[in-house]
């Protein structure tokens, strides 16, 4: 019978402990990123929504002219005219304090804004993409926080305009809001909003969200002018780019 090496019997003991030490890690390793962030596509996903701000041109995600075909009361057209874009920036000078307080648990990574105005120049409206720096479960609660606490309903937490010099929105600020919507997307790390008042500058005391603005009964000064359903419909569309967008570079092979 053969003695076997000292030598040898150490280093097969040692490959042991090693190989079990690696089968060991790949388990620990598959255990902590077994969570929602680990789905591929929806790592993508974020990843590439995350990034849009700058890997997409702004024409794509603000198109000079927008058509909302039914957009307007009674299911009228709109076609809205962007005015300007402004230069992407942070959220502090941005947005009001609160608001602000309120989006932090999922972070600013960029804010995007332009501000449009409709065909007849009567109305203006400022819409914004906020790319956020929340994973997943932190967009899915902040965005279950809006819905149950209504807080896109809160004046409060209303988005401030993008004034734009020598325009129809030259005298778009704070006190001319007068009816706004926002959305926090849980698909993609953006929350996106948008915020309308009258072309000529005039201050609105009582500002309406659009849900209430677009309401058949309601007869504030924003309702009859139809504000809501401008904040309404060019979120909306500014949000279906973004995800179609989205969709399109996620699926792109690479």
């Amino acid at each position: 019978m053969r003695t076997r090496h000292p030598f040898r019997t150490a280093a097969a003991a040692v490959c042991v402990v090693l190989g079990l030490g690696l089968i060991g890690g790949a388990a620990t390793g598959s255990w902590l990123i077994s969570d929602s962030s680990a789905d591929p596509a929806a790592h993508s996903t974020y990843t590439v929504g995350r990034a849009a701000w700058h890997s997409v041109p702004v024409d794509a995600l603000f198109p000079r002219t927008l058509r909302g075909d039914g957009a307007g009361p009674g299911g009228s057209d709109r076609v809205w005219t962007r005015l300007a874009v402004a230069p992407d920036s942070g959220c502090t000078t941005a947005l009001d304090p609160l608001l602000l307080k309120t989006l932090r648990p999922v972070g600013c990574a960029r804010l995007l804004r332009a501000t449009y105005a409709d065909a007849t120049s009567s109305s203006v409206t400022t819409v914004g993409l906020l790319f956020t720096e929340g994973d997943t479960d932190a967009m899915r609660a902040l965005s279950t926080r809006f819905t149950d606490q209504h807080l896109d309903g809160r004046s409060d937490l209303m988005p401030r305009a993008y004034p734009v010099k020598n325009s129809p929105a030259a005298g778009f600020g704070d006190r001319q809001r007068a009816s706004w919507t926002v959305h926090v997307l849980a698909e993609v790390p953006v929350v996106v909003f948008a915020v309308s008042g009258f072309a000529d500058g005039r201050t609105v005391t009582a500002p309406q969200p659009a849900a209430k603005a677009m309401a058949p009964n309601a007869t504030t000064a924003a309702a009859q002018a139809g504000l809501g359903h401008e904040a309404k419909g060019l979120a909306d569309r500014v949000e279906r780019g973004l995800r179609r967008t989205v969709t399109d570079l996620t699926q792109k092979p690479e």
